[in-house]
């Protein structure tokens, strides 16, 4: 599946997702479109071509797998990638530079961290060519404790698990779009 895989993720429709950070986009021919979409028997099927005057992906940061759909932020200019599996993909410009993770569902996305803020939460509402910053709020532990350290967010969907100190204990956050947007 190349080198250098930042994530690797499947859906329940049987596709796997691989997304890679620069050492392997730069050096390795199956990494070099930084996201690629895979069936279940490990053929290639699909890989990340920016339109054009589009940055190509250098390292995912960020990445969601829902069913049909796989969203990314990368680096260098942090847009969110929206990729279903017929290959359509639609990019937007987004407010946070660098999040770890995000939870996306029904015209909105989480984004964790990024700014160099790793507890904070930057939801948004999507149009079609952005991400519009809508609330920030402190991502806290349920007793109400900073979250101070994390390991890689997993998104899925309108979830976001997130593993702290402890690898026996992870936490889940959900998202819901608000009333009357």
């Amino acid at each position: 599946m190349g080198r250098a895989v930042e994530f690797l993720m499947a859906d329940r429709r049987h596709h796997i997702w691989s997304a890679y950070f620069d050492e392997g986009v730069y050096s390795d021919p199956i990494s070099a479109a930084g996201l690629v979409r895979w069936d279940s028997g490990g053929n290639r099927q699909w890989g990340y071509k920016p339109p054009e005057g589009s940055e190509y992906i250098d390292t995912v940061y960020a990445f969601n797998v829902d069913d049909g759909v796989a969203w990314a932020n990368y680096y260098p200019t942090f847009p969110l990638l929206e990729v279903r599996t017929n290959g359509e993909h639609r990019l937007r410009s987004t407010p946070v530079a660098a999040p770890a993770g995000m939870a996306v569902h029904e015209g909105h996305v989480t984004m964790l961290g990024g700014d160099r803020q790793p507890d904070r939460l930057h939801r948004c509402r999507l149009t079609e060519r952005e991400a519009l910053l809508v609330e920030e709020a402190r991502l806290t532990l349920p007793n109400g404790a900073p979250l101070e350290r994390y390991a890689c967010p997993i998104g899925r969907g309108r979830h976001l698990y997130v593993r702290g100190t402890s690898p026996r204990q992870w936490y889940v956050m959900s998202i819901q779009p608000p009333q009357g947007f």
